[in-house]
């Protein structure tokens, strides 16, 4: 008798695939925006006015760059998650909790594609 393998279908893959791909793509894309953003070192015209403004400018700027990269290492972490779902998806292990090997629901895939871990996982962990 054959072992009852708890798994998508086929065609839900693909669906989540697809899902997967254009998630992949847009955050591609807010990547590169976060990375141009914080290796743009414009001044943004702040040259002639006040020291003290100026100063001050430059302290915002450093910031707002430092919470650029964090974005962008989020980000970047992000979308090696969403290449990981689709490696799942070709091992056709896509949606099995890792703790229960029960499957997460559609729901939650379509929300947060990368998921690993059921709701039910997730609160077990809290």
């Amino acid at each position: 008798m054959a072992e009852n393998i708890v798994r998508y279908s086929d065609s839900d893959l693909l669906e989540f695939k697809e899902i997967i791909l254009k998630k992949i793509k847009n955050a591609e894309e807010d990547l590169e925006l976060l990375k141009s953003a914080y290796k743009n070192d414009s001044n943004n015209g702040t040259d002639d006015t006040s020291p003290t403004f100026k100063a001050f400018e430059e302290g915002s700027e450093t910031m707002s760059k430092e919470v650029n990269v964090q974005f962008a290492i989020r980000q970047e972490k992000f979308i090696r998650d969403l290449y990981h779902a689709l490696q799942r998806i070709e091992n056709k292990t896509y949606g099995v909790c890792r703790v229960t090997g029960k499957l997460i629901t559609k729901e939650r895939l379509k929300l947060v594609p990368h998921a690993t871990l059921s709701i039910e996982a997730k609160n077990m962990q809290q």
